[in-house]
C-alpha cells in the first residue's frame, strides 16, 4: 500500500515523547488523588461518629440505655452502612456498657491503614462526652477508660 506524498504522521519519537509526559503527569497526579481519597475517608468517618453520637443522645432519650449499631439502626437514627460496620473505608464499632454504668464507645478504624490502597491513615474513637480522639493508624485505637472515661490513649481532634 503506498501513501500519499502529502500524507503524514508522527515519529517513534514523537509517540514516545508524548507516552512520557502522560507518565509523568500521572506519576504526579495519582498520588494526590489517593491523598485527598484518604481526607474525604477521613472526613466520612469522623462526621460518621458524630451521628452516632447524636444518634445516642436521641435513643438514650427515649430509652433507660444507649443502644448499639443494630439497635441504632433499627430506630432508624443511623445509616445502615454504618451499622453494618464499614463506610468509606472505615470499619465502625460501638460497645454500650453494661448498666450501672451506662456509657458507650464507639470507634473507626481504616480499613487498610498502609500502602497504595490505604483508606485511612487515623483512627478515631468518641464517646458520650462527645469529644473525638484520634491516633495515627500506627497507634493504638484511641479509647477511654471504662471507668472514670478518662482519655487512656489518642487526642482530642480539633475540627
Amino acid at each position: 500500500m503506498k501513501m500519499k506524498k502529502n500524507q503524514k504522521g508522527f515519529s517513534l519519537i514523537e509517540l514516545l515523547i508524548v507516552v512520557v509526559i502522560i507518565g509523568i503527569i500521572a506519576a504526579i497526579a495519582i498520588p494526590n488523588l489517593l491523598a485527598s481519597r484518604r481526607a474525604a475517608n477521613e472526613a466520612s468517618a469522623t462526621a460518621s461518629l458524630r451521628v452516632i453520637s447524636s444518634a445516642q443522645a436521641t435513643f438514650r432519650s427515649h430509652n433507660p440505655i444507649y443502644g448499639d449499631l443494630v439497635e441504632l439502626k433499627i430506630a432508624d437514627l443511623i445509616d445502615p452502612s454504618i451499622s453494618d460496620g464499614a463506610k468509606s473505608g472505615y470499619a465502625f464499632a460501638n460497645v454500650p456498657t453494661p448498666n450501672p454504668a451506662n456509657h458507650w464507645t464507639a470507634t473507626a478504624v481504616p480499613l487498610v491503614a498502609v500502602g497504595l490502597g490505604a483508606t485511612g491513615t487515623r483512627k478515631f474513637a468518641t464517646n458520650e462526652s462527645g469529644i473525638t480522639l484520634v491516633n495515627p493508624s500506627t497507634g493504638a485505637t484511641p479509647g477511654f477508660d471504662p471507668t472514670t472515661r478518662a482519655i487512656i490513649s489518642g487526642s482530642p481532634l480539633n475540627n
